[in-house]
């Protein structure tokens, strides 16, 4: 893939994380705004400071404080869905085996596989132009099939390395294979088991974040 290719797929990326969180911010009360904004002034002034901890969290983590301390009418996690309360359970998905179901099916299996691995496969010549080392790009391909596959057993939706998340995780300092599995590892354990106080997180503390992301996508 070109050096063009990628550029454009990137910056399309992070206009369009940008312009997804416009509607958080639509006829929103003006304390909504001050919050965004401190959001974005924590996460970009504190590396200033220290870098012992990551800005993003701080950011969740403050204005979350703020939101419960003063009780602001905010929209929070919580209005945008439940949450699970219990780990999935493997199973087969319910359709037949049959050569009329894949004929069915085969279009969709075959774009939602080509627009993952191209993704995947641009996130990780982002990385690789971040870090200056190679990747393995076959075994990013395999490793992502098999995933995707142990998801759907358990009801889970395919998905693709995200480039929004690698890019900020690299900017961090992180390298190996283990930040990634931590990542999910913590994302379950808050989703399942700490719902409840996931809920009370303002979107306007996440849109700020999604504003740092979109802002470090964009090249």
């Amino acid at each position: 893939m070109s050096r063009s290719v990628i550029t454009g797929f990137v910056n399309a990326l992070a206009i369009l994380i940008f312009m997804a969180q416009l509607p958080q911010l639509h006829d929103a009360p003006p304390y909504v705004y001050v919050m965004v904004a401190g959001g974005l002034g924590i996460i970009y002034l504190l590396p200033r400071l220290t870098k012992a901890v990551l800005s993003p969290l701080v950011c969740i983590i403050v204005l979350t404080g703020i939101s419960m301390a003063m009780h602001l009418k905010l929209r929070t996690v919580g209005d945008m869905g439940s949450f699970p309360n219990e780990l999935p359970i493997p199973a087969w998905p319910k359709m037949p085996l049959s050569f009329e179901s894949l004929k069915i099916t085969f279009p969709y299996f075959l774009a939602v596989a080509v627009v993952g691995l191209l993704a995947s496969l641009m996130a990780a010549a982002i990385v690789d132009d971040y870090t200056d080392t190679p990747s393995d790009k076959n075994c990013e391909c395999r490793g992502q099939g098999i995933a995707n596959i142990a998801a759907k057993v358990l009801g889970g939706m395919p998905g693709c390395a995200m480039i929004g998340q690698t890019v900020i995780k690299v900017k961090s300092g992180e390298r190996g294979r283990l930040s990634t599995f931590v990542a999910g590892a913590s994302l379950l354990v808050l989703v399942v088991f700490l719902g409840p106080g996931v809920e009370q997180i303002p979107m306007a503390a996440l849109v700020a974040v999604m504003i740092m992301v979109s802002i470090s996508t964009f090249s």
